[in-house]
């Protein structure tokens, strides 16, 4: 599934606006006149050798993207900081649409209308998540479907990834009630400790989110198979069992039906750990660059990134719960008659709530990039150690730019950034290299031909 916005952390954790999902049937590209795929070779001046120069070699690197190819890059990605701020503004505008116009109270009331009263909440929330779903669609179709296929990332038609966004809005439907049905419920009963609780359903949220998705969510959108014999395979699950993870299988799924992105991921919790490469990355990428990133996932799994993360975003999800408790009652005593809400504990409350997280997030937006962003340095470290394949780690930092800035300002990096930039990676890769030139030149050269990719229909 497509990152998400930062603002759809909070649709992931609290009220669960349907995530999008991909589709089926590919699309000419549109590149708007230019070559998006970097040309994946070696450069001269970052061969191994006894002059070699790490500071020069990654300027080489560099060199590989031409001028067009980089202000292409540089514009989508500059792009997405006003999205990020548009986005902030139009979920604003929704919530503020939906109180003050009396459709949250209306829905209150109808879902009310039952006799199961303990899911007053679940059911609230399924209409709510509708209705959202509705009016997000507008921005939706322009960010995720027009400004994709406008600078060729997109291999969707139209229908094919409304699709997908429809199956979305079931996934969501379904994990949204659970959720907000939870949360409300836990409302209820503690009225004056409600944020602490509420941060705890969420964090518990996420684990459960994150165990199940590897196995029930993501085969909803993507073709998971198992990778067959073959060079590729083996050095994955060589480096698994090198590093103690506990994976027997890797797993292809057919992401190029979708996007030209390339992707991998080590996911899942204990029995639902799964190792799963795109498509993309199998046929684009040369070998020493699928051991390269492979090498980064599995870092993320040995590292304990997952749990990690579930800890430090579990502290921010509550300092956040605060911070909406310290403005929530506050805004209702002045705002909630002409809105029809009565407190913490009515789900009409909910899209103050979504906006009130909504302004946290966007404001919290450098500290959640930097907690990403430290592990992802981590996984690159990690990475470069497991696979010793520095050539391919550059290369596929490379790869990235076609829709990463290369090469942004200190505090751009360090504000918009959530993985490192690929000017860092590159850099990181060659000075790894330059401390481990010996043992390089005495290895056999890295193997830099197109991988290609080892499945027969």
């Amino acid at each position: 599934m497509k990152n998400l916005l930062l603002s759809r952390l909070l649709i992931g954790l609290v009220c669960l606006l349907p995530v999008t999902g991909f589709a089926q049937e590919p699309a000419e590209d549109d590149v708007i006149g230019v070559e998006a795929q970097v040309a994946l070779e070696v450069p001269a001046a970052a061969e191994a050798g006894p002059d070699f120069d790490a500071v020069r070699a990654t300027q080489a690197y560099l060199g590989l993207l031409s001028d067009e190819q980089k202000a292409q890059s540089d514009a989508y990605f500059e792009g997405g900081y006003w999205l990020l701020l548009w986005g902030f503004l139009y979920e604003i505008g929704i919530a503020a649409l939906l109180l003050f116009t009396g459709f949250s109270a209306w829905l209150r009331d109808r879902t009310q209308r039952t006799r199961f009263h303990g899911l007053n909440g679940a059911f609230y929330g399924a209409g709510y998540i509708v209705a959202t779903f509705a009016l997000a669609l507008p921005l939706a179709i322009y960010t995720d479907y027009f400004r994709e296929h406008a600078y060729g990332l997109s291999n969707l038609t139209f229908s094919a990834w409304l699709g997908d966004e429809f199956t979305g809005l079931l996934v969501g439907i379904v994990l949204g009630m659970l959720l907000i049905g939870v949360l409300y419920a836990v409302f209820r009963r503690t009225p004056r400790t409600w944020w602490v609780w509420g941060s705890v359903v969420a964090v518990t949220f996420l684990i459960f989110a994150a165990t199940i998705a590897p196995v029930y969510i993501s085969p909803l959108f993507n073709d998971y198979k198992p990778l067959p014999e073959g060079p590729v395979r083996a050095s994955i699950l060589s480096m698994a069992r090198a590093n103690q993870v506990p994976a027997d299988n890797v797993y292809w799924f057919d992401a190029s039906k979708q996007s030209t992105r390339i992707s991998a991921n080590v996911s899942g919790f204990a029995g639902t750990t799964r190792i799963s490469l795109n498509d993309n990355l199998l046929t684009r990428s040369p070998h020493a660059s699928i051991d390269a990133v492979m090498g980064h996932e599995l870092g993320h799994y040995v590292l304990n990134h997952g749990p990690k993360h579930i800890i430090s975003f579990g502290l921010v999800l509550l300092i956040g719960f605060g911070f909406v408790a310290a403005t929530f009652n506050r805004t209702v005593r002045r705002f909630g008659a002409s809105w029809g809400v009565r407190g913490i504990e009515d789900p009409a409350g909910l899209p103050l709530l979504v906006a009130l997280f909504a302004v946290y997030f966007f404001l919290a937006t450098p500290v959640t990039n930097s907690i990403i962003r430290v592990a992802e340095v981590e996984s690159d470290i990690f990475g470069l150690n497991a696979a010793r394949a520095p050539d391919g780690f550059a290369l596929v930092a490379m790869q990235l730019s076609e829709y990463r800035k290369i090469q942004p300002g200190y505090w751009e990096e360090l504000l918009f950034f959530d993985h490192p930039s690929g000017y860092n990676r590159v850099r990181m890769a060659m000075e790894w290299k330059a401390e481990n030139i010996e043992s390089l030149q005495e290895a056999a050269a890295e193997d830099l031909p197109a991988a290609g990719m080892p499945v027969a229909e």
